[in-house]
Formats: structure tokens, C-alpha cells, sequence
């Protein structure tokens, strides 16, 4: 009979279920970055069937996709609380997979946006991923798994778009969907032969009363609904510059003509190090506390984001998003690691389903409240760096949140560490 979740598990059960799923999300993260630089390109390559605004259609296909995972995670995180965790990894793996192949075959926008927006009921790969991976690992180890997920993500997140370039350059927009729907297909057989999980539903487990009652109850407990504040503002800081940082550049560069090309290597740089300080960030968490952690990861944040406001030279801004990313790689997984501690272990897929959502609603909210802040302030260069301004204020926010929260996740080391 398998073991309940709580029981104790081997070091090497957890250990695998992680080195598996850091693999699979890495695929994942690749192939969905893959198609992201060039999904308003591709809206406008297909044109629209019912003479709606193709710029209109460009944000809808963003927007979309992000609104339908709000309102979708919470619901799937509470399933797999009830019914496992490597189920709901598999349906955003393979549901992932089949819808994004479908996109290679749209004939117009408005079929593409549809299909997202049904991208958005069927996936949430991160979520899932967090809540398994939470679920198995000692929670004394969460922030070091977590963080190790954290590298996994980025380090997709850095060489998808340049593989979607290079593709959709070489073979088209089409052909690139049909790759990254490969790469889902291919992180789901992983997981379904790799991951090995003994679910038992714990007779400890609250009755169902309803999905709105287990919420209430996850957020009535203490540290959830500060740790989902702090994840907000933080998603919110980073995303109020997707939209900025592709005007601002062109001003700093003065006519150079490698935009786009500076673009890039300035969200790369910034992945990248994202990437290389997320899996120590998180281990230290497991020693020193995950909030410390989170305090001085969203402090160096903001001391990074406040000067680009000022910066004359692309050398500069560059130099300070490197900075900033290895802070990133320090906020999130250490509000990862804090809601799997503060969070019920038998509720941790609802709390994570319900994290997502919170990422999405940011997501959806943060490039309307950059380019309305560009434009209240005349949309020209002293807008654009009021919204690095407005970035560094969101981590200064996420600091004052944390500081609220109650001391949770320094443990001490298990042995061998």
C-alpha cells in the first residue's frame, strides 16, 4: 500500500522526482518561450477573418491566454490535492502539447487567440510543477527544490527565444509551434515514466465543502494571503517593463540600428542570472529563512531597477538589469518555499493553483499599468523611466509585505549537507 504524503520518504524518492521534473519544465520553459517573441508577428501574418484590429488582436492573444489561467489554476490546484499531483503535470505537459500543435494550423487571428485562451484552461506547468515537487521534497529542502526549479525555468525562459528566432526565421511560424508542442509531448512521457508518485489521499484531509471553502481556508491561514501580496507586486515590477524596455532602448542606442538585437541580450542577461543565483538563493533560504532571503533579494531589486531611471548609456542598463536578475533569482523561489512552508501539506496543490492565479491576474494587469504610467506622464522619455521608478516602488512594496510575515523556513541542515 503506498505511504500516506506526510509519511517519510527516502532522500533518493524526492531527489529523482526533482531531477525529473527540473528536466521536464526545461523543455517546457523552452518551448513555450520558444513561441513568445513572435506571437503578435505571427497575429498579423494570419490577419483577421472578422475584420477585428489586428493590434487589438496582438494583446488579446497575450491577455487571453493569462485571464483563462487566473480563473483555471485555482480549480486544478485543488484537484490535485484530492486526486495527485503528477496527474495535474501531465495534463498541462499533454494538454499543452495538443493545443499548441493546433496552433500550427490556424487559418486567422481570432482562431489563434481561441486556442490560446484554451492554452491558458489546460496548462500552468509551473504551478503544477511546484506542488509536486513541494509535495515530495522534505520541506526543510524546499527552498533548495524549489530553487533548483526556479534555474530549471529561467534557463528556458533564456534559450527558448533565441530558438524560436532562429526557427521561425529558418522554417516559419508554424513550424515553431509544432516544435515546442513536441517539447511538451516529450516533457509528459518523462514525467509519466520518470516521476513516481504514492498518492494516498490523507484521512486527515478536510471534507469537501466546496471549492470557495477550501480558498477561504487556505487564505484564512496565517502568511498565505502576505505571501500571495508579495508574489503580485513582484510579478507586477517585472512585468510593467515588457512593454517599455523595446521603446526605451532605441533612445539609449541613438540610431544604432540593433534594437531588437540590445533588447534581447538585456532580458537575457537578466535570465541568465536569474538562472545562476536561484538554486543558491534557494538553499541558502533552507538555512537562514526564506523571508530573510526574500527581504534582501527584493532590497538589491530595487536598488537595481532605481537607477535605470538614470541611465545614459546601454552599458549601464544592461549592467543593472544583470544585477536585478540575480535578484529575481532570489525572490521567487523564496516565495515558492514560503507558501509550502506556511501552507497545510495536504493543501499545498490548492496553494499553488491559487499562487498561479496570482501570477496570472499580474501578468495580465502589469503591461496596461506600464504603458498607462508612460502615457500619463506623456509617453515619451521621461515616462518610460518614471516606470523603472514605479518598479523599484512594487520590490520596495514587496519588502514592507514581508517584513510582516512571521519568520518561516530557516531549519536546521540535514545531515550531509
Amino acid at each position: 500500500m503506498p505511504a500516506p504524503p506526510d509519511a517519510p520518504r527516502p532522500a533518493s524518492d524526492w531527489r529523482r522526482v526533482l531531477a525529473v521534473m527540473f528536466v521536464a519544465q526545461l523543455l517546457a520553459a523552452v518551448g513555450f518561450s520558444t513561441i513568445f517573441p513572435f506571437l503578435p508577428n505571427y497575429v498579423h501574418a494570419l490577419g483577421s477573418q472578422w475584420g477585428l484590429s489586428l493590434t487589438f488582436l496582438a494583446g488579446a492573444v497575450f491577455s487571453g491566454q493569462a485571464i483563462t489561467m487566473m480563473i483555471a489554476s485555482p480549480f486544478w490546484g485543488a484537484v490535485s490535492d484530492r486526486f495527485g499531483r503528477k496527474p495535474m503535470v501531465q495534463r498541462a505537459m499533454f494538454g499543452g502539447a495538443a493545443v499548441i500543435f493546433l496552433m500550427a494550423f490556424v487559418r486567422s487571428a481570432e482562431e489563434l487567440v481561441l486556442l490560446r485562451m484554451l492554452q491558458g484552461v489546460l496548462t500552468g506547468v509551473i504551478s503544477a510543477a511546484n506542488a509536486l515537487v513541494a509535495s515530495q521534497a522534505p520541506r526543510e529542502r524546499s527552498g533548495f527544490a524549489l530553487g533548483a526549479l526556479q534555474t530549471s525555468l529561467m534557463s528556458g525562459v533564456a534559450l527558448g527565444p533565441l530558438l524560436g528566432g532562429v526557427m521561425a526565421d529558418a522554417f516559419g511560424y508554424r513550424a515553431a509551434h509544432v516544435v515546442t508542442a513536441s517539447l511538451l509531448l516529450f516533457g509528459g512521457i518523462l514525467v509519466q515514466f520518470g516521476v513516481r508518485e504514492a498518492f494516498e489521499r490523507p484521512t486527515t484531509m478536510r471534507p469537501f465543502t466546496g471549492f470557495f471553502s477550501d480558498w477561504r481556508h487556505i487564505l484564512a491561514t496565517p502568511g498565505v494571503q502576505g505571501t500571495f501580496a508579495a508574489r503580485f507586486f513582484a510579478w507586477l515590477a517585472r512585468g510593467v517593463l515588457v512593454p517599455i524596455l523595446p521603446l526605451f532602448v532605441p533612445l539609449l542606442l541613438a540610431g544604432d540600428g540593433r534594437t531588437a538585437t540590445f533588447t534581447g541580450l538585456v532580458i537575457g542577461v537578466a535570465s541568465a542570472t536569474s538562472t545562476l543565483s536561484a538554486f543558491g538563493l534557494g538553499r541558502l533560504g533552507d538555512r537562514i529563512g526564506h523571508r530573510t532571503v526574500l527581504i534582501g533579494s527584493s532590497a538589491v531589486a530595487a536598488a537595481a531597477y532605481l537607477p535605470m531611471a538614470f541611465v545614459e548609456t546601454p552599458a549601464q542598463l544592461l549592467l543593472l538589469n544583470a544585477f536585478a536578475g540575480v535578484a529575481i533569482g532570489g525572490v521567487m523561489p523564496s516565495l515558492s518555499a514560503l507558501l509550502n512552508v506556511v501552507t497545510e501539506q495536504t493543501e499545498v496543490g490548492s496553494a499553488f493553483g491559487l499562487d498561479n492565479a496570482v501570477i496570472a491576474g499580474s501578468r495580465a494587469v502589469a503591461p496596461l499599468v506600464g504603458v498607462g504610467l508612460a502615457a500619463a506622464l506623456g509617453g515619451g522619455e521621461l515616462g518610460y523611466r518614471a516606470v523603472f521608478v514605479a518598479a523599484a516602488a512594487m520590490f520596495v512594496a514587496t519588502i514592507l509585505i514581508a517584513v510582516r510575515l512571521r519568520p518561516a523556513g530557516a531549519v536546521q541542515p540535514a545531515p550531509g549537507d
